[in-house]
Order: structure tokens, then sequence, then C-alpha cells
């Protein structure tokens, strides 16, 4: 018993159509609650939500050990952090929960005055940090030759849960 992956490199999840269409397609396919997408990590299918700590979160983390003048000025800058691609596609926003998540675990403030873009829309970003803290900047834990962004998509699959031994 266990999680089979039968779909590799699903790529992005997509605005909110896209998504509700593909997870009704999973549940028609493979019935409600027997699919879960995640991703392979030490040769264990590995949930999304458990990588979203496990990578995603662990990441950011890592990137703010490594530049602490990075979380520097996003502290003294930031009053509110968005992310402008995700607002103007309805997609999934991932990098602004997981940054104040680091925060909070973390008993900082944002101290400053200003909406703060964590990443870009079309070229676009409010300051320059905005760029160095995109997923598509930061490198994913665990594997240093890809961004985060990169790891995200191209290593996302789809398992189905099985009754079989």
């Amino acid at each position: 018993m266990g999680w089979r992956v039968v779909e590799r490199r699903i790529g992005k999840a997509g605005p909110r159509k896209r998504r509700e269409a593909r997870q009704r397609e999973w549940d028609r396919k493979y019935g409600e609650s027997r699919w879960e997408v995640g991703y392979m990590l030490s040769g264990a299918f590995v949930p999304q939500e458990e990588a979203l700590e496990t990578v995603y979160y662990r990441s950011y983390e890592e990137h703010f050990h490594a530049h602490p003048a990075d979380l520097e000025e996003l502290m003294s800058l930031a009053k509110v952090l968005r992310n402008p691609h995700a607002e103007a596609t309805t997609s999934v926003d991932l990098q602004v929960p997981t940054i104040l998540e680091y925060v909070r675990r973390n008993g900082l403030t944002l101290r400053g005055r200003e909406v703060v873009d964590i990443g870009s829309w079309e070229g676009e970003a409010s300051h320059a940090i905005s760029v160095r803290l995109s997923p598509l900047q930061v490198r994913a834990a665990g594997e240093p030759k890809m961004t985060l962004e990169q790891f995200w998509q191209e290593k996302k699959c789809l398992a189905v849960w099985s009754d079989e031994a």
C-alpha cells in the first residue's frame, strides 16, 4: 500500500480555472481523494503540503541564512508583501506565505512602509529585493543547481494511492 507516481513533470498549477479542471479530471480518472500532487525526495513520494516545508520553506530559510542583508533589507523596507504574478494570473502564491511564515517563526516584524513585490510581473518589480527573493533566483534546498521555481515545476509529479502491497 502507498503512493505510486503515475505522471511526472506535470508542470505549473496555472490559473484557478485550469487547476480546477485538472483536479476534476484526476478525480474522474483516479477517484476522489486517491491522487496527490507532490515530489520524489530521497526516493520517496512526498505530498506537496509536506514539500512546502521540506523544500519551499527550507529554500527561503537557507537563502536568508546565506544572505542576511536580503533579510534585513526586506524587514526594513516592507510593510506588506505581495506576489504580482499570482495576483495578475490567479495562480498559486507560495513565496509570500512562505516568507511571512519565516518572519513569524523567527520572531521578526516587517518594519517598513512599502508594498514589496516578491517576484515580478511582465518584467516589472517594485524593488531590487523583489527579484533577489523571487523563486526564479532563490536556490532550491537540496538541489543547489536548480532555482526553487525550476525544482517546484520540473520535479512535480502526480501519484495515486494503491491498495496493493
